[in-house]
C-alpha cells in the first residue's frame, strides 16, 4: 500500500536525519519550504511533523519551527501494542557499552529461532527514571539476518528515527504481533550493580519478541527492572 503524501515527508525527513544530515538541536525545513519542495499544503507538512513529533524525533520551538530532538528516548521491553506511538511510556536512556555479536542465553536461542552456539547482534541500554536514577536494564538480540541486512545496529550510539523504522526501512519487514512474557525472579550481582540496587533484590523480567508477517522474529528484548520501580496497569472494560 503506497504511503500517504504526509507519511512520504516524515519518511524523508526520517532518513535525512538519521543519514546526518540534521544533528541533535538543528533547525528542520520550515513548513513553507516542504509545501513548496513536495507541491502540497502546509497542513500536509503540519501533519508530517506530527508523526515525528510523536515519535520524540522533532521538537517545536515556537517561533523557530522544528528541531531535531537532542535527548533520545527508549521504552522498556515489552507492551508495544498497535496505534502506540514508537515512545510511548519512553524515558531517556543510556546506551551501555558497544553492540557486539555473541551467543545469546538459551531462552533467548529459542526465543529467535537460532541454532545452538549461533550469535545474534546485542545491543543494552539503560533506561532512566525522571531524576537520572535506573528504571530498567534492556537487551536486544537481533538476528543475524536482520542484523546482516540492518548495518548500522552494529554501530554505537543512538538510532534516531528508532531500530523498527531503521530496519523496516532496509528490510521491508515490520513487526505485526508481540509476544510478551513476565517473569520475576532474583538479580543478578551484574544487573544490581547496573540497577544501582542492593542484594538480594527481586526483578521483573518481560521478555518480548516482535514477529513479521511471516511470523519471523525481528528482534528479543529482555527487560529487567528492579522491584520497586515495576509496575503493570491495564484497562479494560468489565460486564
Amino acid at each position: 500500500m503506497p504511503l500517504l503524501k504526509y507519511e512520504q515527508i516524515a519518511e524523508d525527513l526520517r532518513t535525512r536525519i538519521s543519514n546526518g544530515e540534521f544533528g541533535p538541536g538543528e533547525l528542520l525545513p520550515s513548513g513553507r519550504d516542504l509545501a513548496e519542495q513536495w507541491g502540497v499544503s502546509r497542513a500536509t507538512v503540519v501533519k508530517a511533523y506530527d508523526v515525528l513529533r510523536n515519535d520524540a524525533l522533532v521538537v517545536a520551538r515556537q517561533g523557530a519551527g522544528f528541531t531535531v530532538a537532542e535527548t533520545p528516548i527508549a521504552r522498556p521491553a515489552g507492551r508495544r501494542r498497535a496505534g502506540s506511538t514508537r515512545v510511548s511510556g519512553g524515558s531517556p536512556y543510556r546506551r551501555l557499552g558497544v553492540p557486539d555479536r555473541t551467543a545469546p542465553p538459551a531462552h533467548v536461542v529459542d526465543a529467535l529461532g537460532l541454532k545452538p552456539g549461533e550469535d545474534a547482534l546485542r545491543r543494552i541500554r539503560l533506561v532512566l527514571l525522571d531524576d537520572g536514577s535506573p528504571h530498567s536494564l534492556v537487551t536486544a538480540w537481533f538476528p543475524p539476518a536482520v542484523a546482516e541486512a540492518a548495518p548500522r545496529l552494529a554501530m554505537k550510539g543512538p538510532i534516531a528515527e528508532g531500530t523498527t523504522h531503521y530496519v523496516r526501512r532496509q528490510t521491508g519487514r515490520f513487526p505485526v504481533e508481540g509476544v510478551d512474557v513476565t517473569t520475576v525472579r532474583l538479580a543478578t550481582d551484574e544487573e544490581a550493580c547496573l540497577l544501582e540496587v542492593e542484594q538480594p533484590t527481586a526483578v521483573a523480567v518481560v521478555l518480548h519478541v516482535a514477529l513479521d508477517h511471516a511470523h519471523q522474529p525481528l528482534v528479543c528484548e529482555e527487560g529487567v527492572t528492579a522491584s520497586h520501580v515495576f509496575e503493570q496497569i491495564e484497562n479494560y472494560p468489565m460486564g
